[in-house]
């Protein structure tokens, strides 16, 4: 008995003791306190967004910002914070830049904001039980979800503006088009920029993965040229920051053009026809710098509007049948809308292809160089299969499907999507629903609809 009673006051004395260590860790954030980032914004309510921002996100969703805290060190505890932080990234990274203000939120990251407040699950309740003062009050939550109302343009789909904000010029735009389709470009004069990105068959070349000089095949599905200049990067990896830089890349890449500039410039020069035009634009200088920058001349250009969904949003409610208005519906309910919104329907931020399950090892097959997506960039874990989401401008017309070509048909693409992304499955109706949506969103290109139902090829 006394035994029994010895080891009950020290289990009891442990217990105490794991108590007081569980409540001191929590209170131990409250007391370091922590040092936010400044802000510098024309928005007047932007500084307690921020705030509340750094103080219930930061630590998870931006990248090498706060000093962790005390426990970090511990046993388990660092790899729990590590494995979160981790997970966080992976769905979504806010950068200390845009919580300065310098840099503004986009649409898919305040669509990802106002679900997880509309939802209540986040912070998630594992982080709030150690940081007490990083959960949001109802009047907290009901600022943060005023202020995303408030925002220009906002978390929702937007449509193209029918009059090019580019304002491109006009004599760059035609010397651009014509090195755009100019086999001299390519090593053997065989291919041309056309050659992956035909604008007769919605920008794309209906390939699995596309082919370049002396036959040879390219690791990746093109991406369409149309509305190209709209998206936030360029590749699926987004390597090239616009139009200019991602120009020069398959003019040099051996599996693509093959060329070199001093052979390229070297035969343009050559060319009588274009002595006039470069000297009109250029001032007579042919380079890699001025032939890439009227190839992205001209790809400015290359905007689709007008689509029946334009039409839809810019309010014609009739623009669109009760069967792709029920599309729309469960696009928008499943948080489609999510990721694939703002003016391009996606192109706006990167994403994990498989959040939901595997999809490489649904897929079959070996793992691929392709497949590390923005990983392959910055070597950075939470960017390992990471892809520039892609527009869903003129999808009907573009494929095959996702970066490896796996997929060929729209309602498959639709299928795969809910499955890997989401989470659900969706009934056959609900599939047929969506995609009638998605083939609302074919605009025009010179005044002239883009014409549909292009197939990919075998």
């Amino acid at each position: 008995m006394i035994g029994s009673a010895k080891h009950w006051r020290i289990g009891l004395l442990l217990a105490g003791c794991l108590l007081l260590l569980a409540l001191m860790l929590p209170v131990s954030n409250l007391a370091i306190g922590r040092t936010y980032v400044d802000v510098t914004s024309d928005d007047a309510d932007f500084p307690q967004i921020s705030r509340l921002l750094q103080r219930s996100c930061a630590d998870c969703h931006t990248p090498n910002l706060t000093e962790q805290p005390l426990y970090f060190s511990f046993p388990v505890a660092s790899q729990l914070i590590a494995e979160d932080m981790q997970q966080a990234q992976t769905h979504m990274v806010i950068t200390e830049a845009q919580l300065s203000g310098a840099e503004p939120l986009n649409a898919v990251q305040l669509a990802k904001i106002k679900r997880v407040i509309d939802d209540r699950s986040m912070p998630p309740l594992r982080y709030t039980a150690m940081h007490w003062n990083a959960g949001f009050s109802a009047e907290e939550r009901e600022t943060l979800l005023s202020w995303i109302e408030s925002v220009p343009g906002g978390y929702e789909p937007q449509p193209i503006p029918q009059e090019n904000p580019f304002s491109p010029e006009p004599a760059k735009v035609s010397l651009g088009e014509r090195l755009f389709n100019d086999v001299r470009l390519s090593g053997n004069d065989t291919v041309t920029c056309a050659s992956c990105h035909d604008l007769a068959r919605g920008g794309v070349d209906g390939r699995v993965v596309s082919q370049g000089i002396e036959g040879h095949q390219g690791p990746i599905n093109a991406p369409t040229v149309f509305n190209a200049a709209i998206n936030f990067a360029q590749f699926w990896d987004g390597r090239a920051r616009d139009l200019k830089e991602q120009a020069a890349g398959p003019v040099l890449n051996p599996l693509e053009m093959g060329a070199k500039w001093k052979e390229v410039i070297a035969k343009l020069e050559a060319a009588p026809e274009y002595e006039q035009a470069f000297q009109a634009v250029y001032d007579g200088e042919v380079s890699s710098d001025t032939i890439t920058d009227a190839i992205a001349e001209f790809e400015q250009t290359l905007l689709t509007p007008d689509s029946r969904f334009d039409k839809y949003l810019r309010g014609d409610k009739d623009a669109l049948d009760a069967q792709e208005q029920r599309g729309y519906a469960l696009f928008t309910a499943n948080h489609c809308a999510t990721c694939h919104t703002g003016v391009n329907l996606g192109s706006l931020t990167y994403e994990k292809m498989g959040l939901k399950g595997d999809y490489f090892q649904a897929r079959g097959g070996k793992l691929t160089e392709a497949d590390l997506g923005r990983f392959h960039v910055t070597k950075e874990e939470t960017d390992r299969s990471k892809f520039k989401t892609p527009t869903l401008r003129n999808i009907e017309l573009t494929a095959p499907y996702f970066h490896d070509g796996s997929v060929k048909t729209l309602a498959d693409a639709v299928r795969t999507m809910a499955t890997f992304q989401l989470g659900v499955q969706l009934s056959g109706e609900d599939v047929e629903s969506i995609a009638a949506f998605l083939q609302t969103l074919t605009g025009e290109y010179q005044g002239q609809p883009l014409a549909g139902g292009l197939q990919a090829d075998e």
